[in-house]
């Protein structure tokens, strides 16, 4: 799944109702961006339902960036928190929380100084985007929330966290696995365990690709399917009509001579 938090506990709580939620099955919820706008396994909401959703959520397993204890995000989230308070925007959704960009802003600007400031030091100019990019690619430095990893292609590499309810009593939510992305060339040789594996996000993400790609297909081809029985039915009436009228000049033509 991947929606807001109040949908999220909607379908746990609808899940729950339909006993499914007992050890059975497992149900995924992908985190995109660190914010209850994208279910973040809050389950508690002071109401009447708060007993059954917290019950239902010991079957959610919730998959999202991974989240970080150092200080200096710590510090980095309350400055964004006094500054959107600053800016009178205290309605605002998750303006409390650090989202993916606000972290990616902060990291992106790092990363351009590191690359500025060596592609500077070697001689070439500011305007110079091509050496200035090289000297972003295949790099590993500490951004605000951890280690930033860029690979040869420009591409960042991320992790992610696998968050589980570890206590139904309580209701509270840990990280329980770290789902970190490796090399190509040790995915080849990696375990094929029945674990969820470094593909965890990867494989929801294609099942909703392919799913989408087969209604696309099935669309087209009920479409399709109907044209060609509309355009048989055009052609095979006038026959029938024919066939039809042969066969009472038939009749007529017996009747007569009789």
């Amino acid at each position: 799944m991947c929606a807001g938090a109040d949908r999220i506990r909607e379908i746990m709580l609808a899940a729950h109702k339909q006993q499914l939620t007992n050890g059975s099955y497992m149900f995924f919820n992908v985190n995109l961006f660190n914010a209850s706008s994208y279910g973040n396994g809050s389950w508690k909401r002071e109401d009447e339902f708060d007993d059954d959703a917290r019950q239902a959520y010991a079957s959610l397993n919730t998959v999202t960036l991974l989240r970080t204890v150092k200080p200096e995000y710590e510090n980095f989230s309350m400055e964004m928190k006094r500054s959107i308070e600053g800016l009178g925007l205290h309605d605002c959704n998750d303006c409390g929380n650090v989202n993916m960009f606000v972290e990616g802003f902060h990291d992106a600007m790092v990363l351009y100084s590191i690359a500025l400031h060596e592609g500077m030091k070697n001689g070439y100019s500011k305007t110079n985007g091509t050496e200035i990019t090289s000297h972003m690619w295949n790099r590993t430095f500490e951004g605000i929330a951890g280690q930033v990893s860029i690979d040869v292609n420009g591409d960042r590499v991320g992790d992610f966290s696998l968050m589980a309810m570890t206590n139904i009593e309580a209701g509270s939510y840990e990280v329980i696995k770290i789902l970190k992305e490796v090399p190509k060339k040790e995915k080849e040789v990696e375990n094929h365990s029945c674990g969820l594996g470094v593909s965890a996000l990867t494989g929801v993400m294609v099942g909703a690709v392919l799913g989408a790609l087969m209604l696309i297909a099935f669309y087209f081809f009920r479409k399709n399917y109907r044209i060609t029985i509309q355009r048989r039915t055009r052609v095979e009436e006038p026959e029938s009509m024919k066939h039809h009228q042969l066969r009472e000049d038939s009749i007529r033509s017996n009747f007569s001579a009789a």
